[in-house]
């Protein structure tokens, strides 16, 4: 069965040609045009994915947003005019799966969707091994639960899927490249501020100390590793 994509845009002319483009790609494409009625039909038939332009009547794209992620981890590219790293970033952080800037080529666009959808889908996949225990952390892929020094942590899809990556590594350091690959599906589409953005709100889940962290570490100029147990 195609995967469904909801596009929350109120521009008629780029909703038509994103729907258009989609369609040809074998997608199927509902549109709203307002945030509310976006809303009304991600309650009524969740879509696989949601294309959501940030500037919209009504209801904000950041308002539907928030709305969505309250009852939702239905994956989402915010789509906007605005090229500001500050926009980026605050996307990013909020839980977006994905960010894209106006003017952008299809062919990107449909890469982008197609790469978010595939990381979506392995995330429910059937976990790759037992669950993993270091440092204070437990990880169990079966049930997507965390505990930190015994209480449960409520992780992102991205932010488990991270954890996850870096604990199967430990003490291993992994270049912010491989991590994009491993987690994000892609490094051609998605920059390396992804990576930090995450492992940021991540160690403020997991870390006593956020700003001086014992279990995620940074290495300098390369990328992140996750500190191996110190044992008995």
């Amino acid at each position: 069965m195609a995967a469904r994509i909801l596009i929350v845009e109120d521009e008629s002319s780029m909703a038509q040609a994103l729907a258009y483009t989609l369609g040809q790609e074998g997608f199927e494409v509902q549109i709203a045009g307002d945030g509310q009625a976006a809303l009304d039909l991600i309650a009524s038939d969740p879509p696989a994915l949601v294309l959501l332009d940030l500037m919209l009547p009504k209801l904000s794209g950041w308002d539907v947003f928030a709305a969505l992620r309250r009852k939702s981890d239905c994956p989402v590219i915010m789509l906007t005019a605005r090229a500001e790293e500050a926009d980026r970033v605050s996307g990013l952080e909020m839980g977006a799966d994905d960010y894209i800037t106006k003017p952008f080529s299809m062919r990107e666009l449909v890469a982008r969707v197609r790469t978010v959808l595939r990381r979506f889908e392995r995330s429910g996949e059937r976990p790759e091994s037992d669950a993993i225990e270091a440092r204070g952390v437990r990880l169990d892929p079966e049930r997507r639960q965390v505990l930190v020094d015994g209480r449960e942590v409520d992780l992102s899809k991205t932010e488990f899927d991270l954890l996850s990556y870096l604990m199967r590594h430990a003490g291993r350091v992994r270049s912010r490249e491989d991590i994009l690959r491993a987690v994000w599906g892609d490094a051609d589409y998605t920059t390396d501020r992804a990576v930090d953005v995450h492992v940021h709100w991540l160690r403020r889940k997991i870390e006593d100390d956020p700003g001086n962290p014992r279990r995620l570490l940074s290495v300098r100029g390369v990328g992140y590793k996750f500190a191996e147990d110190e044992g008995p």
